[in-house]
């Protein structure tokens, strides 16, 4: 299997057409069976083990899954590429986001907060145009790392490991963590959720810590001030209690010279995090737009990268 030609086609597809609607897509039947075994074996935010348990067999059968349709296809290269290809968010990310956007362009922002509460966990019914610009872009700078960069990242790294099947099932394992992370891993879940989002945590290292300097080095190459972007990222990489979130939000935030970040509500309680790249003036819409092009240029950038990687290898 030629990993370049699966993943440039992988990548022309999610360009065109982004995600699938009119075939079952992998991540929703992920969804169906973290939803089942969740009916099993969840009683209390205190069950750790029944947590483990689910998110063992989560990724257990996701894994086994895949190997089952790649052994019984013989590898197809369509199947590889569809794989791939449903894994990727890359304009899933932008069609989700820009709604708020044109809304806010047309100055109507509670159509915009509409808009943003469907692909953000804060509460928006309050929010000014500074906030939901800032929500926008933390989202694409976040995004960027877990739903593309660490995406192929998987890819990467499971054809190295195994040229037939190592690609996909490397990122439908990856994929099965964090949609466990999106579902149980946040803190209503308390202990039943601890090994999901850390299993998600552990998954995410490498790639954010890689994606940050991605996103700095893809500024360089945008024009923007790399000794800036590098010093915000080196500072504020780990204001964050999750231990990858504030990577790619620090790359963003230095690369745009914007400031990201602050307390939210979440849920009718207010949640106080500190700003990244505190010192810097407030989004405004057009940021949205340097940051769209930001993660174009950062997604073509690594894809390059890895390309030249797997002809090394």
């Amino acid at each position: 299997m030629n990993f370049a030609l699966t993943l440039c086609i992988s990548l022309l597809l999610d360009s065109i057409f982004g995600d699938p609607i009119s075939f079952p897509h992998p991540v929703k039947l992920i969804g169906n069976l973290i939803t089942f075994l969740k009916s099993k074996l969840f009683t209390d935010t205190h069950s750790f083990i029944r947590g483990l348990v689910l998110c063992s067999i989560t990724i257990t059968v996701t894994g086994l899954s895949v190997s089952f349709i790649l052994f019984i296809t013989d590898c197809n290269i369509i199947i590889q590429i569809y794989l791939l290809y449903s894994a990727i968010a890359w304009r899933d990310l932008k069609d989700e986001t820009m709604p708020a956007v044109f809304a806010l362009m047309n100055h109507d922002i509670e159509t915009s907060r509409k808009f943003l509460s469907r692909v953000v966990g804060r509460d928006t019914k309050n929010l000014n145009e500074h906030e939901i610009v800032s929500a926008i872009i933390e989202t694409i700078a976040e995004n960027s790392i877990d739903g593309i960069i660490s995406v192929m990242f998987f890819a990467a790294l499971g054809y190295a490991f195994n040229h037939s099947y190592g690609m996909a099932v490397f990122v439908w394992v990856f994929k099965a963590a964090s949609t466990l992370d999106s579902m149980i891993g946040y803190e209503h879940y308390h202990e039943f959720g601890k090994a999901s989002a850390r299993l998600d945590d552990v998954l995410n290292f490498i790639p954010a810590r890689l994606g940050g300097l991605i996103i700095i080095l893809a500024g360089i190459l945008t024009g923007h001030d790399a000794k800036r972007a590098l010093r915000v990222f080196i500072h504020d990489r780990k204001k964050h209690k999750s231990p990858n979130s504030a990577h790619g939000e620090s790359a963003f935030a230095g690369v745009l010279c914007v400031r990201l970040g602050g307390g939210a509500f979440y849920g009718g309680k207010f949640e106080s995090r500190p700003y990244i790249n505190e010192c810097a003036r407030e989004p405004e819409v057009i940021d949205v737009f340097r940051a769209y092009e930001l993660l174009d240029v950062s997604c073509s950038l690594f894809a390059f990268m890895l390309i030249l990687f797997s002809w090394i290898i």
